[in-house]
């Protein structure tokens, strides 16, 4: 086994120990992004194992920074159903390099010239995917791609381990999320649910037939239980832990 060098070492401890503070999953995403730049590759995914009868990529996704017209015409022509990539995640627990030009993962000819002409033209020919799980035995995967060469062994380390923490990291910020969750009153949902809407808080004041100062008070609170920096953020908390529609 190749052993990383004291620099990569240095490296990759640095950023495990800027993972383990974050707190929010769009501190992973800033971090994911920077990382990827770091490595030179052009684009990350964060996903979780799609099902036996999952037809789109997008639902797996818990954060990436693919191209949205990547991530919408994989999904439109069906790609992920005889994924080659997908089939080796779910029979392996090993880090693997990925090559749209060829390589082991073999897709049948049609498929594989239209996943060769639509990755070739976001520049996302080749890469890797990183199986991991989380402290429940939930499955999923971190991959990087772009166009630079193939990731060195070195490299490859680096990543498996940051990946298992990331992967780890975002399943303890969904927990914490959902704690904070628990705790939001009746009121305090009933003014995110508005707000989400559009309304104001004089309007959700009449609506509600309460104070215009004890909406406020609702939705200041509520924020802060969502750990989130203003309105707008813990609407679409809110909105992404299913706590409104």
């Amino acid at each position: 086994m190749t052993d990383l060098d004291p620099s990569a070492t240095e490296r990759v401890a640095s950023l495990v120990a800027e993972v383990n503070g974050f707190k929010t999953q769009f501190d992973v995403f800033r971090f994911m992004k920077r990382t990827t730049e770091l490595f030179g590759a052009r684009a990350f995914m964060v996903l979780n194992m799609p099902s036996p009868t999952a037809r789109d990529l997008g639902s797996s996704s818990i954060i990436t920074n693919w191209p949205s017209d990547l991530l919408t015409e994989f999904d439109q022509v069906s790609l992920l159903s005889d994924s080659p990539v997908l089939a080796h995640l779910r029979r392996a627990s090993i880090p693997f390099r990925y090559d749209v030009d060829g390589g082991v993962l073999v897709r049948d000819p049609h498929s594989a010239e239209v996943s060769k002409a639509l990755f070739s033209r976001f520049r996302m020919n080749r890469g890797a995917y990183f199986p991991v799980h989380d402290a429940s035995g939930a499955r999923g995967a971190v991959s990087f791609g772009g166009d630079r060469d193939p990731f060195t062994t070195s490299e490859m380390m680096e990543l498996t381990y940051l990946s298992v923490h990331i992967f780890n990291r975002l399943a303890e910020i969904r927990e914490m999320d959902s704690r904070n969750s628990d705790m939001l009153t009746e009121r305090e949902l009933d003014c995110l649910n508005w707000t989400a809407a559009g309304k104001t808080s004089v309007e959700i004041a009449e609506i509600l037939t309460l104070s215009e100062h004890t909406i406020n008070h609702y939705l200041n609170r509520a924020t802060k239980k969502l750990d989130a920096v203003n309105r707008t953020q813990a609407v679409a908390k809110a909105l992404r832990l299913g706590l409104i529609k």
